[in-house]
């Protein structure tokens, strides 16, 4: 038998889903079957797939010891560095500036060092996150940057932020703006501009095309010159959709593709200014929350990244 007290973190998740967290070794099949035959309780009562979860709810599982090994936490993120580039931080929230050649998740790899890693880390320091204490819930990014990109990056440190932000971002109400540099002249001082998306998993590279086609999705871009050194542009950009090196491959689609860029850019020019990070910076966020939120009040605030090098070096 298993016995779970649902924490703040834990609360409002279907049981199905905090079982699967907590249990990560229990076959689905067998947490349906316990679900069915009332082998999963709340409160002592008998419950359904749907059920949702409150704080100090009981949640307990008859079952074989040997068939529901308890997660055990992953303290690899010890190994890091908790040095961070904070921009702002609360109660709930943690928004920082990742710095060129940070990978912000392993993806799988055995990387030493991310930036999630990093904020766990520093959570761990401050006391602000036990992985001990906690079922089902670890820190995690909202979003995540390249590798070679730098800027602002949003970490949740509750259950409720993460998933207040994540339905924001689904619904195109976190705002995210870009400053990049590109290896020519735009087509137009200021535009909004629409494509059609699709990612080659295999390449990881992404096609973009004019008109609609089977497999590929729309984007939409907008951009401003905020100044020109011919032939180079600084440009900010705005998402309004957010596919896969969604600004790098429509840039450079409409002939302005980003400086330092390897992937889509230009090589002689990227030589000739010894630049070979792509030169684009996730500069500012704007919230866009309702008002019933955990987090409404980061409505208030428009939060903007440190200037990047590059703009520094070849705008100042």
């Amino acid at each position: 038998m298993k016995k779970f007290v649902i924490n703040d973190n834990d609360s409002g998740q279907r049981i199905d889903k905090f079982v699967t967290k907590a249990l990560p070794d229990m076959p689905k099949s067998m947490m349906y079957r316990l679900i069915r035959k009332k082998d999963i309780k709340i409160n002592g009562k008998r419950c359904d797939i749907a059920s949702r979860l409150n704080t100090g709810d009981i949640v307990t599982i008859y079952v074989k010891d040997e068939v529901s090994e308890v997660k055990q936490h992953d303290m690899s993120f010890l190994k890091c560095s908790p040095d961070l580039d904070i921009v702002y931080e609360d109660e709930n929230v943690l928004i920082v500036s990742k710095p060129v050649g940070l990978d912000s998740h392993s993806n799988g790899s055995p990387l030493t060092d991310t930036l999630i890693d990093r904020i766990k880390h520093y959570l761990y320091n401050k006391k602000e996150y036990a992985p001990e204490n906690e079922s089902s819930f670890a820190p995690a990014l909202c979003s995540r940057l390249d590798r070679n990109t730098c800027g602002l990056v949003t970490a949740a440190k509750t259950a409720a932020a993460l998933r207040d932000i994540n339905e924001a971002i689904r619904s195109g109400n976190l705002h995210k703006i870009y400053h990049c540099v590109t290896a020519s002249p735009l087509p137009k001082t200021e535009d909004i501009i629409t494509a059609y998306h699709q990612k080659d998993e295999s390449r990881n590279l992404v096609k973009i095309l004019d008109s609609p086609a089977d497999g590929f999705k729309i984007i939409k871009t907008g951009y401003r010159v905020l100044a020109e050194k011919a032939p180079l542009a600084l440009v900010e950009v705005t998402l309004y959709t957010g596919r896969t090196h969604q600004i790098r491959a429509h840039l450079a689609h409409i002939g302005a593709p980003i400086l330092g860029d390897g992937k889509y850019g230009n090589t002689a020019v990227n030589k000739r200014y010894g630049v070979f990070r792509q030169a684009l910076c996730a500069y500012a966020l704007k919230f866009e929350l309702p008002e019933d939120s955990a987090v409404s009040y980061l409505n208030k605030l428009e939060i903007t990244a440190p200037k990047p090098d590059f703009e520094k070096k070849l705008f100042s």
